[in-house]
């Protein structure tokens, strides 16, 4: 089988809107967490979000960290998307030019395909254009409503931006759906079905349905209003659910020998991808991770690796008292009580982006390959007592790092596991 490497990278997340931004915020342990002020949350019991910084509607900007939409697609066509797909669009933008990759015969733009997920797509398009429905009647309704919110439209917008006529697609398998797209084209260039992949994961639904919704599950904190920057505590005993996030993240992923025809940089290989599903709870994970174990495991042995291989693991921690608790049981029953990993939780700094989240953590995975910096766990402060692993607490660790392994889980028991290995041994 063929071997596949990263070659291009992009995001847009609640700290900044480019890759090294974000990772220099991440990194000097900033929080992305704030009070939501783009809708009235009066009645919602969790009043702050991972945001991204928007650019002011008069053109102004209080820092080059804001998003501008008008750098994606002109003004006129901005309502004809959901905030999902310009996130997306935008992540895929950046990790194209990072990658260099420009398709130029019609043969290599069918040899280039993108997978783009997301867990709930265009929820608040949904949301509002049924208030509009309600208020208005239907001759109120967009005819831009439907594509601007279906699941797949920001790997449609991808691929006809740059005319890659390749597998065209998106997983919609929750919070695991950045990172089972990134392993879906993974396989697809693996199994000779694709030299490059655009791959990632974006969402846009922090809106007044989600946090509702997502409040009434008894999901979100709603302890930390009055402290939004110390809300998102992974493994910390006073967690009391996670942030809502939003954003987007994507890889250029390649054949080795196509990259390195073509001179490309090489971030690093990805060797291992795993998946399971839970059958267990809706929303719940078995309190043993016996899911998370088996995709892990399975990751392993599709990178042929053994555990005691893993310097670094990018939890899927996002700071809930069953979820996190059943990952360290999962990790520690997998990589035994003197593992030599490290494992951290970047959610604490951005929230969780639902279905972007494996997606901008596979970005921060390979960041953590290439940096020898592994970005801390904020607000960590009383760990878990049965925690043999260390959680790197509050502050960025430095270390060789050779291998990174990146977790996503999500609702409906389904769970992902993303191998990455330095570059230099490409």
């Amino acid at each position: 089988m063929r071997r596949v490497v990263v070659t291009g990278l992009g995001c847009v997340s609640p700290l900044a809107c480019s890759v090294e931004k974000t990772w220099k915020a991440l990194i000097n342990g900033k929080s992305g967490i704030r009070l939501i002020d783009t809708f009235d949350t009066t009645d919602l019991p969790s009043k702050i979000a991972g945001l991204v910084p928007w650019k002011k509607e008069d053109g102004s900007s209080p820092d080059d960290e804001t998003f501008d939409p008008s750098t994606v697609v002109p003004a006129k066509d901005q309502h004809k998307m959901d905030r999902f797909i310009l996130y997306g669009l935008a992540a895929a933008i950046e990790s194209v030019r990072d990658a260099g990759w420009e398709a130029p015969s019609d043969e290599e733009k069918g040899r280039t395909g993108v997978v783009i997920g997301s867990g709930v797509g265009g929820l608040e398009t949904i949301y509002n254009t049924s208030v509009t429905l309600y208020d208005g009647g239907a001759r109120r309704v967009s005819p831009f409503f439907i594509p601007s919110c279906l699941v797949n439209l920001a790997a449609g917008h991808v691929s006809i931006r740059y005319g890659f006529t390749g597998p065209n697609y998106a997983t919609a398998t929750a919070c695991s759906a950045g990172a089972h797209a990134i392993g879906e084209a993974f396989h697809l260039i693996r199994h000779n079905l694709a030299d490059v992949m655009v791959a990632g994961g974006a969402e846009g639904a922090v809106c007044r349905l989600a946090v509702a919704g997502f409040s009434a599950a008894r999901a979100l904190s709603t302890h930390f209003n009055d402290r939004p920057t110390e809300a998102s505590r992974p493994w910390d005993k006073d967690r009391d659910g996670f942030i809502i996030g939003e954003g987007a993240g994507a890889l250029v992923l390649e054949e080795y020998e196509h990259a390195r025809r073509r001179g490309a940089k090489i971030y690093a290989e990805i060797v291992g991808y795993g998946l399971s599903g839970d059958a267990y709870h809706m929303t719940a994970p078995p309190p043993d991770g016996a899911g998370a174990y088996r995709a892990m495991k399975t990751a392993l042995m599709s990178a042929g690796m053994n555990p005691q291989d893993v310097d670094y693991i990018n939890a899927h921690g996002t700071s809930t008292p069953i979820g996190d608790q059943a990952e360290l049981s999962s990790v520690q029953r997998l990589f035994g009580a003197q593992t030599r990993a490290w494992m951290s939780s970047t959610k604490s700094s951005i929230g969780h982006l639902l279905g972007g989240s494996g997606a901008i953590e596979a970005v921060f995975a390979v960041k953590t390959l290439c940096t020898h910096i592994v970005p801390p766990t904020l607000n960590l402060h009383v760990p878990p007592p049965d925690a043999a692993i260390d959680l790197v607490p509050r502050v960025a660790k430095e270390r060789k790092i050779t291998v990174v392994m990146s977790n996503s889980f999500g609702f409906g028991g389904t769970n992902a596991s993303l191998i990455f290995k330095a570059a230099h041994d490409a």
